[in-house]
């Protein structure tokens, strides 16, 4: 039957009744959850939403609730155009939205570009993150820092200020020695300078693991992306380690998995006509790349949690769904342009 991802709660043997496919499959979010104390802590930090934000009156419609996840919702007579737009996503304050999960059942679609302009932009570029729509939302930026002994970009809520000090410093993204490994803290504090509770020391959003393959980089890479898990309010269980021992790499090293979750790249496939590996976008990826990936949970290989490709020389697609938040899979997408592992 096509839905094996173990749904034992609906084990509709004599499904003479009704058709096969119109059996549930599995609800996606049932994926990630892994239970976790509800958050005592609410967010402290409120600030005016940046100014980006305040323009972005949409017309209040609800975001439509697109359960087809190959993002082909209602829009049966949309004008001939190679990509289909962001649903319409409501951010309201910038700088939760782009903490906050997807919403269930919405893709949020977005467009990375890369500035390489300017004396060593071709060493460290800026990118950019935007909603792919009319409007062009603009999200995030990310920039690697000049000065790390290992691969360090800081994310911002703000184009012009990727400063570390700034009040819009959101996130970074910080490689090991070897650049294969790379984690994703928010911007909270480094946990030398914790307050008594822990409540400020910063969280790991992410971490993204990269493995060779017998083709070294050439062929199609290996990706683990290792997340934390949500609990029963479909909220990210913070994950606040307090030393380098105890963060979602050495936990997935040693396997020890509460309250986190495993995610790995699709698997692409042998195209002999264009002597390619290929995996479809469906319209969102139109330029081959080492950098083009999707990312799934291994339960459920269909309900593609990120897709990440490129649409021209500095443009790229990046697309989430729940449980990712915006700054989790820019981070990740990121690590994908790291300089250890392009081969291009």
């Amino acid at each position: 039957p096509p839905a094996a991802t173990g749904s034992d709660e609906e084990d509709d043997s004599d499904s003479s009744t009704k058709p096969i496919r119109s059996e549930k499959k599995k609800n996606p979010a049932s994926l990630f959850q892994t239970g976790g104390d509800p958050p005592k802590e609410k967010k402290t930090k409120k600030k005016a939403p940046p100014k980006a934000a305040e323009s972005e009156e949409e017309s209040p419609e609800t975001p439509q609730k697109n359960s087809n996840k190959k993002g082909k919702g209602k829009k049966s007579k949309k004008p001939k155009e190679e990509r289909s737009p962001s649903p319409i996503i409501e951010v309201d304050n910038l700088e939760e939205f782009v903490l906050r999960p997807a919403p269930q059942g919405v893709t949020v679609k977005c467009r990375v570009t890369r500035d390489k302009k300017g004396m060593d932009r071709g060493l460290y570029p800026t990118y950019y993150l935007h909603l792919d729509n009319d409007k062009k939302v603009f999200l995030l930026a990310g920039r690697k820092r000049k000065k790390s002994k290992t691969s360090n970009y800081l994310i911002s809520i703000d184009p012009t200020d990727l400063s570390r000090g700034g009040e819009n410093f959101i996130g970074k993204l910080r490689s090991n020695l070897m650049g294969t490994k790379f984690t994703v803290f928010d911007n909270g504090a480094n946990p030398d300078r914790a307050n008594a509770d822990w409540s400020n020391v910063r969280q790991e959003l992410s971490a993204v693991v990269y493995e060779t393959n017998v083709l070294g980089f050439k062929g199609p890479r290996r990706m683990t992306v290792i997340i934390p898990g949500m609990n029963a309010d479909n909220e990210r269980v913070p994950i606040r380690p307090r030393n380098d021992n105890d963060g979602l790499l050495m936990r997935w090293q040693n396997k020890n998995m509460d309250n986190v979750i495993e995610l790995h790249n699709k698997a692409p496939v042998w195209n002999d006509e264009t002597q390619s590996y290929v995996l479809n976008f469906h319209g969102r990826v139109t330029h081959a790349s080492v950098k083009n990936f999707q990312i799934v949970h291994g339960s459920d290989p269909d309900y593609i949690v990120m897709q990440f490709g490129r649409v021209a020389d500095d443009a790229f697609t990046m697309d989430y769904n729940y449980p990712l938040c915006a700054v989790q899979a820019f981070a990740i997408a990121l690590s994908s342009f790291d300089g250890k592992l392009a081969c291009e």
